[in-house]
């Protein structure tokens, strides 16, 4: 699994897309901060880019590198999810601003599939996570789900058939405004 996971990083500090097994389903993915990367992963999924992406994160040590004012009701959230969750919070910076909604948001979850968190490791940054499949068309719960059409648009796929068989769903998606105001997305 290493040889794969540096493989896997080689590409991406390169500017690559990979197609990977995360914590909820199977993903298309960038480094975060690399404008061109993420500007691909719009063309992949044909995708309009005025929609903003997830990013992944190892740990919530680190989202004050990424988000300028988390509010208090964050933390309680993420302590408390028993199921992954992005939130989407206000103030975004430090990453790309082509994975920024336009009202200056990210989507933000906080990985718990240890594959996922060695390449965030590895890689330094956060990591783009969208379902890897066509605007408009069902997401992947398992690999054999994954188009070709996808399968041939990226620049890695990390092989990791022990993974392959996930059927978990997408997370759940909370907006949090500054003021701590809740809003369900996807329950």
């Amino acid at each position: 699994m290493e040889e794969k996971i540096n493989k896997a990083i080689e590409v991406l500090r390169n500017g690559g897309v990979i197609l990977y097994p995360t914590d909820t389903i199977w993903g298309i993915g960038c480094d975060a901060t690399n404008d061109d990367a993420v500007q691909k992963i719009f063309d992949i999924k044909k995708r309009e880019d005025s929609k903003s992406l997830i990013v992944l994160l190892e740990s919530d040590k680190n989202l004050n590198r990424y988000i300028r004012h988390i509010p208090d009701a964050a933390w309680d959230i993420l302590d408390f999810a028993t199921k992954p969750t992005t939130l989407i919070l206000d103030g975004a910076y430090n990453v790309s601003k082509k994975a920024i909604a336009k009202d200056g948001s990210l989507g933000i979850r906080i990985c718990k599939a240890e594959p996922c968190n060695q390449l965030i490791r590895k890689l330094n940054r956060p990591l783009v996570s969208t379902s890897a499949n066509v605007s408009g068309h069902p997401s992947p719960a398992n690999f054999e789900e994954v188009s070709d059409v996808i399968q041939e648009s990226v620049d890695y796929i990390l092989d990791l058939p022990e993974l392959y068989q996930s059927t978990e769903k997408a997370s759940s998606i909370i907006k949090l405004d500054k003021d701590s105001t809740i809003q369900l997305i996807r329950p």
